[in-house]
């Protein structure tokens, strides 16, 4: 039904919205999916006497020669992706997108026109940090503050399950399916029961038929529920002298290169205080450099100048927060660190070393894993290390032990990491909250 109403949309919008020269866009991550909308709108066009007649349409677009109008397909795939003064345009799965290149290209193409409209239809997916969570997060922002200065030219409309608790309940799903009056129910509950003992199977119920952004499988570190529950926010002036451990991830002079803060909390949680640097020739090949500046703009990330990340970058970070916070180590990964550890004893701080194995990484590698499930990590949701987490994909041995690892080559996890190596040694300063139980009492008899 999804593609009859866009195609539908479409048509209209083409020929009777009262446009001079309307150009309509189908746009989805694929040229293939965008294919399938386009065939969508042509054969209603031919199926209709009334629209045959006024509608022309062929193999690369559909036209309406009364208006000038024009109905289109472009992808994410296309190398060129010059909008022409958009009217109308439909994005379909926007929860493929990893960036907002394509989204950028019909929003900044609508300069001339009088009423443009753009169109987001989509189930849930996989990626946790494209446009898709954005809008998601802007449509909840814009429910809890109404009164706020909120944009009210952007409607919302989320149907899914409240959470995943409600799967298991099929008089729920109507929250998710509000045509479920036209399914077949109980085949689907049927297929439903099946489908749930298989990882991802499951996963795809969760996303497509329940929408709820989910992870493929158990290997994954982090997903939205975990996320939710680190909401916390704490002011660093409440942090000033208190203790922490440093740790940096240097990776490639020519890639991201991260160094952290990580304070040990009354309540035994954590704090997290990140920053990365980028060169900016890295930055400009980067396929979200939009991603990027926001980023820059919010404070996380400093773009360099140049080819490379000078590490004296990450020495004057160190030297700047040692002024407001007691750093009483640094950890930190030994390859292609030697002269930087140098560099950082001789401004006198303390360093140790950080093997990256599954021994010395595995305990730290749990503790915080259990410590996101309680809700106890607080990063002030930092975009940028949220993105890192996110990122993050576990690789166990034979042994059940767990390594990070990236989900893929351009999902980076530096931040992550140089938190990872802090924690080595934070892990040993937790203190375990008291709580209220019963107690014991001794009672003497004689």
């Amino acid at each position: 039904m999804k593609t009859e109403l866009e195609s539908g949309l479409a048509d209209y919008m083409a020929g009777f919205d009262g446009e001079n020269g309307p150009n309509v866009y189908f746009l989805a991550n694929s040229q293939q999916q965008s294919r399938l909308l386009f065939e969508g709108s042509r054969t209603m066009i031919q199926k209709s006497p009334w629209l045959s007649d006024r509608f022309v349409p062929n193999r690369s677009e559909i036209r309406y020669p009364k208006t000038g109008g024009k109905i289109m397909a472009m992808s994410a795939e296309k190398s060129n992706k010059d909008g022409e003064n958009v009217h109308f345009a439909v994005f379909d799965e926007i929860h493929e997108y990893q960036d907002y290149s394509l989204i950028n290209v019909m929003k900044n193409s609508r300069g001339t026109r009088t009423q443009p409209l753009i169109v987001y239809i989509t189930t849930a997916g996989y990626v946790l940090d494209g446009p898709l969570v954005d809008m998601v997060d802007q449509g909840h922002d814009t429910l809890n503050n109404y009164d706020d200065d909120i944009n009210d030219r952007t409607f919302y409309y989320l149907a899914c399950l409240d959470n995943k608790e409600e799967v298991n309940d099929p008089t729920k799903w109507v929250k998710a399916n509000p045509n479920i009056g036209l399914m077949q129910l109980a085949d689907m509950i049927s297929d439903f029961k099946d489908d749930r003992r298989v990882p991802a199977k499951f996963a795809d119920w969760l996303t497509k038929r329940f929408n709820i952004f989910s992870e493929v499988d158990e290997l994954s570190f982090i997903t939205p529920e975990i996320l939710q529950k680190n909401k916390r926010h704490l002011d660093l002036e409440e942090l000033r002298d208190r203790d922490c451990v440093g740790g940096y991830d240097l990776s490639d002079t020519e890639d991201f290169t991260s160094a952290c803060l990580e304070f040990p909390l009354d309540d035994g949680g954590v704090f997290i205080l990140e920053h990365s640097w980028i060169p900016h020739a890295r930055y400009e090949r980067d396929k979200n450099p939009e991603r990027i500046r926001k980023w820059e703009h919010d404070g996380d990330v400093t773009i360099i100048p140049g080819d490379y990340v000078d590490y004296s970058y990450v020495l004057n970070w160190f030297k700047e927060q040692a002024e407001k916070y007691n750093i009483v180590m640094i950890r930190y990964d030994p390859a292609k660190a030697l002269r930087l550890n140098k560099e950082l004893i001789e401004a006198g701080f303390e360093t140790d070393k950080v093997r990256q194995g599954f021994f010395t990484l595995g305990g730290p590698l749990q503790n915080f894993k259990e410590l996101l499930l309680d809700g106890n990590v607080v990063f002030n949701e930092q975009p940028m290390f949220q993105w890192y987490l996110n990122n993050v994909h576990l690789r166990q041995d034979r042994n059940d032990n767990w390594l990070p690892t990236k989900t893929s080559q351009s999902r980076k996890i530096d931040g992550f990491a140089a938190a990872l190596d802090a924690h080595v040694s934070v892990i040993d300063m937790l203190v375990t909250p008291e709580t209220e139980g019963p107690t014991s009492t001794f009672i003497s008899f004689k």
